[in-house]
């Protein structure tokens, strides 16, 4: 993560100030700077995949 340039293009470019920098997600800050190609989000059959591939553990009484 180039964490000096985003700095300079949140605190110089962008001029906002240090709190309000540093309360932003990354994809604000994208958005901010005007970058483009966002991906799209997940959709159903991705997550039927994730949830298939990774599914939760399901703890029993004994495992608190």
């Amino acid at each position: 993560m180039d964490w000096a340039g985003l700095m300079r293009a949140g605190l110089h470019q962008l001029r906002l100030p240090p709190r309000e920098f540093w309360a932003l997600t990354p994809a604000e800050l994208q958005i901010m700077l005007g970058a483009t190609g966002a991906v799209a989000a997940m959709g159903r059959v991705q997550f039927d995949a994730l949830l298939r591939d990774f599914p939760d553990q399901v703890k029993d009484e004994e495992d608190g």
